[in-house]
């Protein structure tokens, strides 16, 4: 997942079985990256996660955003702060939310070329700025680039820089969001599986009497989508994040949203796979079945290659080589383990 928000619902009191991570995992997503944490607190979920004391999905994270409130005066400056990042909260990755003009945006993109950063960033509905985002070197733009369809000078700036691309269509620019769409068109409340992963409060809260209806060719997403193809089929990078907007089946929603503007199946698990593990710089530990790296897989009972939406039919997920019951998260080997009671089983 390389645009992920995960609902840590605790400052000060870490909570070491995290719903939304194991949530996360149980549906077949292995790794995932917040892009924007709202404190650096979170990073210890990282850490547990990695120890073994926490199940879950791998928990990168940026940890906060760097802003516009920072009013870089100077590379020198820029340098100086950026470096917390990598000396301190031991991340290379960054997210520069519009930090200012775009003399700041190069000092960012400078600063994190010398630190070994990579700095993803939006351009809040300004396509403008997300093409000078592109030219100025950039390692990511999140969210769907505001203007659709776009055409070979756009197609071709992205995928040539290898600027990556998640668009993130759940939450999209230019309509209404398509999370509105599988809110719609398929059942979320009295999903058995994720009424074990989901506190039954927040699926209520999410669910019931949604606040828009429409028709389907209201929607704007498969737009998006489309463009996305493009870039993808041009040698860029794109990447599926599902943005928090509904932990673990999400994910499959942002899958199928990228197959509806007409992205093959195999497209679509080339993003959520080895392009999605290039976008956040561990390629070489994730993202394929290959010697020396991880043992991260997923086993279905359908195939996606036939029908997009046959990647919800997890069976067991395999994360560093201990295997889980995709419907419990029970982990099954090497060792026979339940997975802890939540606290909402019995409520």
């Amino acid at each position: 997942d390389t645009h992920a928000h995960w609902e840590f619902r605790t400052h000060d009191v870490l909570d070491p079985q995290n719903w939304s991570l194991i949530a996360n995992l149980a549906y077949g997503v292995t790794a995932g990256l917040d892009v924007q944490t709202s404190t650096n607190d979170y990073f210890a979920y990282q850490d547990l996660v990695e120890t073994g004391q926490s199940t879950g999905q791998r928990a990168f994270m940026t940890g906060p955003g760097v802003f516009s409130s920072n009013d870089f005066q100077s590379y020198e400056a820029t340098l100086a702060y950026l470096k917390r990042y990598k000396e301190h909260y031991r991340t290379p990755n960054i997210k520069s939310y519009m930090v200012g003009n775009r003399k700041q945006r190069q000092w960012v993109v400078r600063a994190s070329k010398e630190l070994g950063l990579m700095p993803t960033t939006e351009g809040g509905r300004d396509m403008k700025m997300d093409i000078t985002h592109a030219i100025d070197g950039m390692h990511g733009n999140e969210h769907t680039l505001p203007v659709f369809p776009l055409y070979k000078d756009v197609v071709e700036l992205f995928a040539k820089t290898k600027t990556a691309y998640t668009p993130t269509l759940l939450v999209n620019y230019g309509g209404i969001i398509a999370e509105e769409y599988f809110y719609a068109t398929t059942e979320v409340h009295d999903d058995k599986k994720l009424n074990r992963f989901y506190p039954h409060n927040v699926l209520d809260d999410m669910t019931r009497r949604r606040r828009v209806w429409a028709r389907k060719d209201e929607f704007v997403f498969p737009m998006a989508a489309e463009s996305a193809a493009r870039i993808q089929r041009a040698g860029g990078l794109v990447g599926v994040g599902g943005h928090g907007q509904l932990q673990g089946l999400g994910y499959h929603w942002e899958m199928w949203g990228l197959a509806m503007g007409g992205m093959t199946p195999r497209e679509v698990l080339k993003a959520a796979t080895i392009d999605g593990a290039r976008i956040i710089g561990f390629e070489q530990d994730l993202g394929s079945i290959e010697p020396g790296k991880l043992a991260d897989l997923v086993v279905l009972d359908r195939n996606p290659l036939q029908d997009i939406r046959n990647t919800n039919s997890v069976r067991y997920v395999m994360k560093n080589g201990e295997l889980y019951e995709g419907d419990t998260l029970n982990q099954i080997w090497p060792v026979q383990k339940p997975l802890p009671k939540f606290w909402w089983w019995d409520a």
